[in-house]
């Protein structure tokens, strides 16, 4: 089910006064809060691979402010979101290195016993017989199950048991009807083969009679001509990976994953004893629901899966906060957490590329989605790796940071039409963002933009008298939405009437200089600071402003500006370090924070 709108790599790769107005005048933390996240031995293997503890936000070297502020803003979609509900409760999960600095419950696990869709109104169970949240709260994972998925086909490719470029025909004979015939493995796993999105397997009475449902199927789109988020990819693999191995999926992940890395509490059908510790889901019912269920509570809620017997490759698994994020770190480690290696570091490194370059907003590695601003908020970078699951679920990994985020919530409780996009998850990747310190890049005060959406923030210099022209000098540091955010420097000479753009030059320590002839710059800049120099025009009363304009829908990291510094000819124009210059600094529109 479904929660959003050339060669292949070789076995040998995959084997190993300044006003401002909208902005605001950062303090920077300096030493503990914004150094690397700890790492100790007492909290890792023998070769310094991280594993999990709870600790401080500082000392997984994160601002505690912004995490206090991720669990306040989790907790307002418990309310109208904007109508209903986004969730009745969620588990809250973020941390960074080995260390885990927030594990939150909110809401209810369990507050639902069914939905009148005549009133459209939910039927509460007795307060009595509510069940709170709790931290080892167990959630069907819907579609994040197809991250376990593509690990176990990764790992048939590292033994040489399956081929990236190779065709699923090869190893199903009979998937290669209807027009199927070139779909490839890569194509699965990066959802490029063609498949529209599902078809009710559910309606075919017999196991071989859904099977002959997707060998008739034949794609809506030539295979790797398009990007079409489909769950028969990943039902295909499954069906490919239990060819090859003779094993079914859910004993591949039992051997293969969770046993290895200790995830307890991560399986596919749990048990009857694990359903007072479970979050319902949906009452399923037509039309809403494929089935008539009732109440879904300790069962896969995908109606395909469902009638595939709950263990599926596009959904499925069960787990809680804590078992994710040891999979998140053991991701993040280069596919080893403590003793136990389940994939090779070039491997997860092939996951977390992108293969969709012909597509581009739809940017996909092996198995995981990348760069999507749309769950990941300010999290999102080209590196950045996660997918979601239609009940609610979500997993973000941020390669660049080491930072993890997981929200667990149950969105389909009491029904699946009261969820209305994405927002509790972006506003949690936001404010993880945001609890990651940026160090200025000279002293202990930078120019902060904000990352407030429909908003435009200003950062102006006091008029300038450049007699044979000039050069401004500085830092700056930017991650935005690319193309819907930018920042840009402009420049006036009539009070501000009308403003001109400037063209600069940015270059990052051991880089090359990029030239920006439009005065402006968008998307990600690798989350460190560049040199930047401007060529100023001779002119009295030169005033320099940079203007940070979003849209209305989400963020970047935002922007920094640092160590401005005008110079005409041998003479300092102006230099925000010097005294009298600093004086004139003046913040208008947001308050001084530290960050």
């Amino acid at each position: 089910m479904t929660d959003r709108a050339g060669g292949g790599p070789t076995r040998r790769q995959l084997g190993r006064g300044l006003t401002a107005l909208g902005g605001a005048l950062i303090l920077a933390p300096l030493p503990a809060a914004s150094a690397a996240p700890d790492a100790d031995e007492s909290n890792g293997d023998a070769h310094g691979h991280p594993t999990l503890r709870h600790g401080s936000a500082e000392r997984a070297g994160l601002l505690p402010a912004h995490l206090r502020q991720l669990v306040t803003d989790a907790e307002a979609f418990l309310g109208p979101s904007p109508k209903y509900p986004w969730y009745a409760g969620a588990v809250l999960l973020a941390g960074r290195g080995g260390t885990v600095a927030l594990h939150h419950p909110i809401g209810k696990a369990v507050r639902y016993s069914a939905y009148d869709e005549k009133t459209d109104t939910a039927v509460e169970f007795p307060a009595d017989q509510q069940i709170a949240m709790a931290k080892d709260t167990v959630f069907d994972l819907a579609s994040v199950s197809k991250l376990f998925t593509s690990i176990l086909a990764v790992q048939q490719i590292e033994r040489g048991e399956l081929e990236l470029e190779g065709k699923v025909a090869s190893y199903l004979p009979d998937f290669g009807g209807a027009g199927k015939q070139d779909i490839t493995i890569r194509q699965l796993l990066t959802h490029t083969s063609g498949f529209r999105a599902w078809i009710p397997l559910y309606s075919a009475p017999t196991h071989e009679e859904k099977l002959q449902l997707i060998w008739k199927e034949a794609p809506l789109n030539p295979p790797g001509t398009r990007y079409l988020y489909s769950d028969l990819n990943l039902i295909s693999l499954q069906l490919v990976l239990e060819k090859i191995t003779g094993h079914a999926l859910d004993a591949l992940l039992r051997s293969e994953i969770t046993d290895p890395l200790g995830m307890r509490r991560t399986r596919f059908n749990p048990p009857a004893s694990w359903r007072p510790k479970t979050a319902a889901t949906e009452d399923a019912r037509k039309p809403w629901s494929g089935l008539d269920r009732g109440l879904v509570w300790g069962e896969v809620h995908d109606e395909n899966a469902y009638s595939l017997g709950g263990v599926a490759g596009h959904a499925g698994v069960f787990s809680t906060a804590w078992d994710l994020a040891i999979l998140g770190r053991t991701l993040l480690n280069g596919g080893v957490y403590g003793r136990a290696r389940i994939l090779e570091s070039e491997s997860v490194e092939l996951m977390f590329t992108d293969f969709n370059t012909a597509f581009p907003g739809d940017e996909h590695g092996l198995g995981f989605e990348l760069y999507q601003h749309w769950y990941m908020g300010a999290m999102a970078t080209p590196r950045t790796a996660g997918h979601t699951g239609f009940t609610g679920t979500s997993l973000v990994l941020d390669p660049t940071t080491d930072s993890f985020l997981i929200v667990l919530g149950n969105s389909v409780h009491p029904v699946r039409s009261w969820r209305s996009g994405s927002a509790p998850r972006v506003a949690a990747a936001n404010n993880l963002a945001r609890a990651v310190p940026v160090r200025p890049a000279r002293g202990r005060t930078a120019w902060f933009s904000g990352m407030a959406t429909a908003t435009s923030a200003t950062l102006t210099l006091p008029a300038l008298d450049l007699g044979a022209g000039g050069r401004l000098r500085c830092a700056l540091w930017w991650d935005t939405e690319p193309q819907a955010d930018a920042l840009f420097l402009e420049s006036s000479t009539d009070g501000g009437t009308t403003w001109r753009p400037v063209p600069f030059t940015t270059a990052r320590h051991g880089e090359a200089a990029q030239d920006h002839p439009t005065g402006s710059v968008t998307g990600w800049s690798g989350r460190v600071w560049h040199r930047l120099s401007a060529d100023l025009p001779e002119a009295r009363r030169l005033v320099l402003r940079w203007r940070y304009a979003t849209d209305r829908l989400y963020v970047g990291r935002g922007v920094y500006v640092d160590a401005q510094r005008v110079a005409d000819d041998d003479r300092v124009v102006f230099d925000e370090a010097r005294p009298a210059d600093a004086a004139r600094i003046e913040v208008v529109g947001w308050t001084a924070a530290k960050n």
